[in-house]
């Protein structure tokens, strides 16, 4: 029963995502996250030359990743979002560097082991998920990094403002205007580094409520 209920849920927010996307092209501007920006700095620094980012949407952060010379392999859930971002890859010139996939973060990842030197996810992971499939997901990046690569991440945790409101769905999932939250406690963060390092958990703010998040980067051992 809780299967079939987390099957629809997920369901519901795809196509909640594609009307989305359809309705709104480019909603989030062109300019890059923070996250992304402290990302590309600590990839460069590790030597990453390739990463993988998961939950692209229209891209503006592999666009970005893309103009500061990584490949990028961006995968999303709405094809409509990553049509958005190859039609712009092109337009900024950096389509070579950039390859697309659609792809559902329940699912194995379409790489293979040991493929790409980092990967990035803004808020992916604190999307419709529960705590089982936000492990395999992880389990899934371990999968496709080198040894020594690089994961930076961000959720918003339990401290943010919409958590415990709305329309719960349990296991830390509450949703507001159509968009379901997974809620992150400090101790999913640490159980996700598990057989990592855990370089950082960083706290920030974004948005006008503002939401409430963690910036989390954990390296592989080589």
């Amino acid at each position: 029963m809780a299967h079939e209920r987390d099957e629809k849920l997920a369901e519901t927010q795809r196509e909640h995502w594609q009307s989305t996307y359809t309705a709104h092209p480019g909603m989030y501007g062109e300019q890059p996250s923070d996250p992304a920006v402290h990302a590309a700095a600590v990839l460069r620094t590790a030597g990453a030359r390739d990463v993988l980012e998961l939950g692209a949407g229209h891209g503006r952060d592999a666009l970005y990743f893309a103009r500061e010379g990584f490949t990028v392999h961006a995968t999303d859930f709405s094809a409509t979002g990553l049509r958005q971002l190859t039609d712009a890859a092109q337009a900024q010139d950096v389509a070579g560097r950039v390859s697309t996939a659609v792809h559902d973060a329940r699912e194995p990842l379409p790489l293979a082991d040991d493929s790409v030197d980092a990967a990035f996810a803004h808020m992916l992971l604190c999307m419709a998920l529960t705590t089982k499939e936000i492990h395999a997901a992880v389990a899934e990046i371990r999968r496709v990094l080198r040894p020594g690569g690089v994961f930076v991440y961000t959720v918003r945790h339990t401290g943010d403002t919409h958590y415990g409101s709305g329309t719960a769905h349990g296991d830390d999932m509450y949703e507001h205007g159509g968009f379901a939250v997974h809620f992150f406690d400090r101790d999913l963060v640490e159980a996700l580094a598990d057989g990592w390092t855990l370089n950082e958990v960083h706290a920030f703010e974004e948005g006008d409520l503002p939401r409430r998040l963690w910036r989390v980067t954990q390296t592989l051992p080589r």
